[in-house]
């Protein structure tokens, strides 16, 4: 690599002709041109039938306003007719304008005629018209009565005839002969629908109106009495614009008959609209379904053109950048690729001894670790380009567009060299060939492929160096990890006890700690935990303090979160009895007892009967230090405290629960790993017993030893549960009153610490204890109500035996 040129860096990507490079951001204006010319065109369409503004009203309104007289013709206005009246002989031009002058002042116009406007069918539209709604009558003052009468022919008239007798409830008499009326005044049918309409016709009582006819004849007469109010002096008229929406073949045949003699029938095309109606759903579904595609294939490879490109992106330097200086707790993983980062700064350095930097590393670990953020520092700290992109990137359902991508991946990194390329969840295009049903040419295994070849192939590329980050390297291809591929794995471990104080000192410059509170208590208070955890940790005291109205996070808050992140959330809102109650206090009291008594168990942390998680209650232990390897006396210790809670359970009742179901199932997997993994049995020796799971896709598995060697490991496995279960039976026996204290101790506060645990246990009581109950937490959001459990279940405890921190009542 002695020809290697100094880092280049990166070339900006010009824009393309008649658009925007990346880095411009604007309105397009060529789509807001199109969309305004689209959207001028509807407002076209529907101007041309634009409709005239008018009160909306229903026929019944219209009919009532006819009767009453007040639908008139623009033409016919009084202020109109003089107008016309006093200009006679002047010429019509004249004329007009001043009629147009008068009408303007009404708010009305020439065009204001009654008429029936049609579109698209001739039964239904619009009635549309003006009327005059002044109020002439003075309603306050006292109304005149008046007697008159109507005659008419009920053969005639006979839709006026059933009207009358059905809907005003006018009273029939049948008489011999019609009489004169009197002095009544005489009127017409049409004159009685006007004062119907006013209301100014009596009904009912002796001056109510009446119907006589005579049996011999069709002829009526009407006789009633009308009120007559006087006129306003001072009226000034006022004419309102009106539009009717109706069906005719809705209405009656009179309403009808009606409309057909009163208004004059118009027949309006709109044809552009209807057009623009028909065809606006297809061309808006069109539109949709063309900015989709685009966009996929957009997010596909930038374009269909480009569908087989690399998804790599390159990371910008300058923002949110993060520096080894933010990564604590694997400093061993740092200086391994460190040294990646100082070869490509000062490649000469090497180049002296014939040195060459690894082509690829493979860091290593479990989730939460920190692979993908070491990755961000080595961007970080490293001058040279660098590429991000994840393992599923490449994996798409059309053969051969993965391996594309991988190809395209390395030529730009060639086009950048020195870079460095990182491809997190390298396990989801790296797993082993040949262990699928697919056969040894679908699309992963032809990705893989072209990734070996990129990597060390005839035509090797010097200068692009492959970091890749897995938690399954168990899966991965064996030619993936040889010399020459990926030189180097750097395993990025869980921290010990001083990586994560420096993990917890890195997050908590970003809350408010108290000055009381060490980091080093609470690094040595979570063995086990990764950098996530601690980071979420850190994060949970932070909500606690805020719910809380604290300023700033305490010790309290951060053993609280400790457990939350640990074992799970206290649920105070599930209903327990008070049975199910003393059940889970001795439980957890006969788990508590035997893990003070035995010499190999780790330190009592804390006993609860609070439910937590997925537990009724629970006894939490904690390591005082980091542990790697375990010895045989502590599992016997931790099968022996495992049975507590159920034996505890049978000295007290008699009557077992199903509470001890995981601390059975822990139990069993505990023994059956010393028995068959660890060597740990006498009677079978340091001999590895261990089914194959390679038949197991087919229905079953295969076991290394024979059956008489399967019995011999059953009861190996038996004899380690009883010899545990009978000493704890002993045990707890021999201290059944201070059983009887720990658990109506827990009954009364609820939750009590391994110190006080431990002096109701020596001293028969507690030397320092709670002053009172647990408090329930502070209120929270509503959640929706959890369902008290009919029968209780087993708790959902790690599968791993040597897992023993929690042994408790299962929720």
């Amino acid at each position: 690599m002695s020809d290697q040129q100094p880092p280049k860096p990166p070339l900006e990507k010009k824009p393309a002709k008649g658009g925007q490079s990346p880095q411009q951001k604007g309105p397009n204006w060529r789509v807001m041109i199109l969309f305004t010319l689209a959207i001028g065109v509807l407002v076209a369409a529907y101007m041309s039938t634009a409709q005239k503004s008018g009160k909306e009203i229903d026929f019944a309104a219209f009919r009532k306003s006819y009767e009453k007289g007040q639908v008139v013709n623009p033409a016919e206005i009084p202020a109109v007719k003089k107008v016309r009246e006093e200009l006679a002989g002047k010429p019509q031009p004249e004329i007009q304008k001043a009629e147009a002058e008068v009408m303007k002042e009404l708010q009305v116009m020439p065009t204001d005629q009654l008429q029936f406007v049609t579109k698209d069918t001739n039964t239904s539209g619009q009635l549309k018209g003006v009327r005059d709604v002044t109020e002439y009558r003075d309603l306050k003052a006292e109304p005149e009565l008046q007697s008159f009468r109507v005659v008419l022919n009920t053969n005639l008239q006979q839709a006026e005839y059933d009207r009358l007798l059905s809907d005003k409830s006018v009273p029939l008499q049948i008489v011999s002969e019609i009489s004169q009326g009197g002095d009544s005044v005489s009127g017409s049918l049409q004159d009685l629908r006007k004062w119907m309409a006013f209301d100014e016709v009596i009904f009912g009582g002796d001056k109510g109106l009446k119907l006589y006819k005579t049996s011999s004849s069709n002829d009526a007469v009407l006789e009633g009495t009308r009120k007559v109010y006087p006129l306003l002096a001072d009226a000034k008229p006022q004419y309102e614009r009106f539009k009717v929406d109706i069906n005719l073949f809705k209405l009656p045949d009179e309403d009808v008959a009606l409309v057909n003699n009163i208004a004059r029938n118009k027949q309006e095309s709109n044809t552009m609209g209807f057009i623009l109606m028909q065809i606006f759903p297809i061309l808006l579904i069109v539109a949709v379904l063309f900015f989709l595609f685009r966009f996929q294939m957009k997010n596909a490879g930038k374009g269909a053109m480009n569908f087989g490109k690399s998804k790599a992106k390159l990371l910008a330097q300058d923002k949110g950048r993060v520096t080894f200086k933010d990564v604590a707790g694997i400093s061993e993983a740092k200086e391994e690729l460190y040294e990646i980062v100082d070869f490509l700064k000062a490649p000469k350095k090497f180049e002296k001894l014939g040195a060459n930097i690894p082509k690829g590393v493979l860091m290593v670990g479990p989730p939460g670790t920190g692979k993908t953020l070491l990755a961000r520092a080595i961007a970080g700290e490293a001058e040279v380009p660098f590429f991000s992109i994840s393992g599923s990137d490449f994996v798409e359902m059309f053969v051969g567009v993965g391996a594309s991508r991988v190809r395209d991946m390395f030529e730009q990194g060639k086009k950048s060299a020195p870079c460095i390329i990182f491809v997190d969840e390298i396990d989801a295009v790296g797993r082993h060939r040949g262990h699928g049903m697919g056969g040894g040419h679908d699309e992963r295994e032809q990705t893989l492929n072209a990734l070996l070849v990129e990597m060390d192939g005839f035509d090797a590329r010097s200068g692009v160096i492959i970091i890749a980050a897995t938690n399954r390297p168990d899966v991965l291809d064996p030619a993936l990890l040889r010399p020459g591929r990926f030189d180097r794995q750097v395993r990025v471990s869980l921290p010990d006890v001083k990586g994560r104080e420096q993990i917890l000192g890195v997050h908590a410059k970003k809350v408010k700690i108290s000055s009381e509170v060490d980091l080093g208590v609470i690094a040595r208070g979570t063995p086990g935990f990764s950098g996530a955890e601690l980071a979420n940790l850190l994060n949970e005291a932070a909500l606690l303090a805020a719910r809380t109205g604290k300023k700033e996070i305490s010790n309290a808050e951060l053993e609280e979160a400790r457990d939350k992140v640990r074992w799970g959330r206290e649920r105070r809102s599930l209903a327990l009895s008070d049975k199910e109650k003393e059940n889970t206090a001795y439980h957890e009291a006969g788990h508590a007892i035997l893990n003070i008594l035995l010499e190999h168990t780790d330190p009592l942390h804390k006993v609860t009967i609070i439910p937590r998680g997925p537990s009724l209650g629970m006894a939490m232990f904690l390591p005082t230090e980091d542990k790697f390897s375990y010895r045989r006396l502590e599992m016997i210790d931790q099968l022996c405290v495992a049975m507590g809670g159920r034996v505890a359970e049978e000295i007290m009742f008699g009557n077992p629960t199903n509470g001890a179901m995981g601390d059975i199932r822990q139990a069993t997997s505990m023994a059956r790993s010393m028995v068959c993994e660890w060597g740990m049995s006498d009677e079978l020796g340091m001999i590895e017993y261990k089914s194959s799971d390679a038949g197991e896709f087919y229905g079953g598995g295969s076991k290394d030893y024979s059956e008489e060697t399967a019995r011999k490991i059953d009861f190996e496995i038996k004899s380690f549960i009883d010899g545990a279960y009978q000493r704890a039976m002993d045990l707890l026996t021999e201290n059944r009153e201070a059983l009887d204290r720990i658990a109506k101790a827990l009954l009364e506060y609820e939750t009590l610490n391994g110190k006080q645990i431990t002096d109701l246990l020596y001293k028969g009581e507690m030397s320092n204890p709670p002053s009172s109950p647990t408090p329930p937490e502070p209120p929270v959001a509503p959640e929706s109500a959890e369902a008290t459990p009919k029968k209780p279940t087993d708790d959902k405890e790690d599968d791993d035996p040597l897992a023993g921190e929690v042994v408790g009542a299962p929720a």
